[in-house]
């Protein structure tokens, strides 16, 4: 028996326009990709809940894993996300909370998600994150938020994403898992949708880093160059995806999102828009840069990271002045 959040079909699903508009990252990471989709479906905008991007930070050994805070989506939406615990088979977890009319957010192998074709699909064992809302477990079929959009996997896939075939393995724990409970909530339409968004951008806005990020990340970029000439392909793309990546993708957000204020007559942060803007760019060309670093052992220019930190202070100092100075 098929059990539904609601009904859908991956050549009837229509994107975000976060997933169809020409961009510089194609993707963010896969938790924030999965949510897009998800409030989109659910009828959310998901542009409401991008406060967060403004404050992220070097960490030290990546920049700051982007996510939807789980109390934001709370007061926006109404959306009361938890933990599942894993007691009993996977599959048998999904089919309940589905059944009950709640998304489970579940950390998967690509190798077994067809939408991966060409990347992981059936070539490498990779963990990610999809949005799970249909399922049909006597027919082996499973509907799913993956990356920009809705698919659906079945037959071995299916047995083997669950990890229904064969004896049960000890080595292999369980994966983190999230369902999603919709209670009501009120005053978030409309106009109220963006008070309240704008009233956790200004709580971001209080939790800012204390030290200019790039600063941070400028000594630290400068020594891993000294290892990082040396290493594979493979090597640059993790250390990219955990740095230039995140940061990039973050603040593109950040740009879409100071828009999305724009134009519900939230004036004046343009100039911190086209900062974010220009700090996703520059990842881009950084990350093009250190890849031919990297290819001909060559050293690369730290001077970029300096402009990101200039750029940085000035969307942090107008978005600053512009909505806590009122």
């Amino acid at each position: 028996m098929t059990k539904q959040v609601f009904p859908l079909s991956p050549a009837g699903y229509q994107r975000h326009l976060i997933h169809t508009r020409e961009r510089h990252w194609a993707e963010t990471n896969c938790y924030v990709d999965v949510w897009i989709e998800l409030l989109h479906a659910w009828g959310f905008d998901p542009l409401a809940a991008m406060p967060f991007t403004v404050g992220i930070d070097f960490e030290g050994d990546q920049w700051t894993f982007f996510k939807f805070p789980h109390a934001d989506l709370r007061d926006l939406f109404g959306l009361d996300v938890q933990e599942l615990a894993i007691w009993q088979p996977l599959v048998e977890h999904v089919d309940e909370q589905v059944g009950r009319g709640r998304p489970v957010l579940v950390e998967l192998d690509s190798f077994y998600l067809p939408d991966t074709a060409g990347t992981a699909y059936h070539l490498q064992h990779t963990k990610s994150t999809v949005a799970a809302i249909d399922i049909d477990v006597a027919n082996h079929r499973l509907g799913y938020f993956h990356g920009q959009g809705y698919y659906e996997l079945s037959g071995d896939d299916f047995a083997s994403v669950f990890r229904m075939a064969g004896p049960n393995d000890p080595a292999m724990l369980p994966p983190y898992v999230e369902f999603v409970k919709r209670r009501p909530i009120r005053g978030t339409t409309g106009g109220g949708l963006v008070e309240t968004s704008l009233s956790l951008l200004k709580q971001q806005l209080q939790l800012i880093p204390d030290v200019n990020p790039f600063e941070k990340f400028k000594p630290r970029f400068a020594a891993d160059l000294d290892w990082l000439t040396n290493e594979s392909l493979d090597v640059f793309h993790q250390y990219s995806f955990a740095t230039l990546r995140q940061f990039g993708a973050c603040y593109e957000m950040a740009a879409l999102y100071l828009d999305w204020l724009g134009a519900h007559d939230v004036a004046g942060l343009e100039l911190a828009r086209d900062a974010f803007n220009q700090l996703s760019t520059g990842a881009k060309t950084l990350q093009f840069q250190l890849a031919r670093a990297m290819a001909r052992k060559k050293p690369l220019s730290l001077t970029p990271i300096d402009d990101m930190a200039s750029t940085w202070q000035t969307a942090i100092s107008h978005l600053t002045s512009r909505l806590l100075a009122t």
